[in-house]
């Protein structure tokens, strides 16, 4: 199979860019690389209702809390999510990270990621976090409290 969307979705700093959608997977899996310049702004704590999520450092490290324990994933380091499980990620490095996400069953597609953008692009000040979170249950997360 091939990659089904190549085009790189820009988010404040974050840049995701699909290798396979769930339809190339028959619905097994979907995969994408994302790249977080340092101290980024990135996504809020959240879970996944009805997917796991396993993240393979590529560049740099990204520092991972996954149910409060943290954990560093740097280059060939592999980090499990299980579905429920509340997570967020940031970038304390240097330079810029890079990691590969894979999400199975491949419930979770681009379009997640070009809504959140269109809100915090639509923003003059800070992104309307009400509206991200509508975005995120419409795709099977949930925002953490």
């Amino acid at each position: 199979m091939t990659a089904t969307t190549r085009n790189p979705i820009r988010i404040g700093q974050l840049t995701i860019r699909f290798l396979l959608e769930a339809d190339a997977t028959a619905g097994a899996l979907a995969a994408f690389d994302f790249a977080v310049p340092s101290e980024a702004k990135v996504m809020a704590a959240h879970s996944h209702d009805a997917y796991d999520e396993t993240v393979y450092g590529v560049v740099g490290a990204l520092t991972w809390t996954v149910d409060g324990d943290e954990v560093q994933v740097g280059p060939g380091e592999v980090l499990f999510i299980p579905r429920g499980a509340v997570h967020k990620f940031e970038n304390r490095g240097d330079g810029e990270a890079v990691a590969y996400a894979v999400v199975t069953p491949g419930m979770l597609g681009p379009d997640f990621f070009r809504e959140v953008a269109a809100v915090v692009d639509a923003a003059v000040g800070p992104p309307n976090l009400a509206a991200i979170g509508e975005v995120m249950r419409r795709h099977g997360l949930t925002p953490a409290k």
